[in-house]
């Protein structure tokens, strides 16, 4: 078994990827990961799609002026919405869903980084949304709501794991605060 300690340690936001497509079977267990996610009620409101074509990825790239550029030379997408009305978690429920993308990749051996999309404009200057952006890109249909994208990749860059000594204890409170 995993251990998750060190899983955790060595997941870190990838933004640089090989030219490597990432295999159908590995595809699968991002998606395993990320439909078994715990969820509100266990009403699932997330909906995920899926985007390896290189063409449109390099189009979602622009949906913002920053965090979103490493998606121009990532082999795969993952893009996750949710439908507000079924879940008053929907936010939560997408947000964890997204997380064990992120480590079920690590343990993959592949990269990753989260792309904010909800709440995000086009440019600051700018009256589109990220999120209108986005699903006009990919036929998202209007009742959802897009909430991120994952980008996924073979790494082309390496960043050292976590420093268990530079963990910010002061921030944790026991009994009260």
């Amino acid at each position: 078994m995993t251990d998750f300690i060190e899983l955790a340690r060595n997941r870190r936001s990838i933004r640089k990827y090989t030219e490597q497509a990432v295999e159908p079977e590995k595809i699968e267990k991002l998606l395993q990961a990320a439909l078994m996610a715990p969820a509100g009620k266990r009403l699932n409101p997330w909906e995920f799609v899926v985007v390896e074509d290189r063409a449109i990825l390099r189009q979602m790239a622009g949906c913002r002026t920053y965090g979103s550029q490493m998606l121009e030379g990532s082999p795969l997408g993952i893009v996750i919405c949710a439908d507000a009305s079924v879940s008053d978690t929907w936010k939560f429920d997408c947000a964890i869903a997204a997380e064990n993308i992120l480590l079920e990749a690590a343990d993959l051996g592949l990269g990753a980084c989260w792309v904010q999309v909800l709440d995000r404009m086009v440019k600051d200057d700018s009256d589109e949304t990220a999120e209108q952006m986005v699903r006009s890109l990919l036929g998202i249909p209007e009742h959802l709501n897009v909430i991120c994208i994952i980008s996924v990749g073979y790494k082309n860059e390496e960043r050292q794991p976590r420093e268990l000594e530079k963990l910010q204890y002061d921030k944790v409170h026991y009994g009260k605060y």
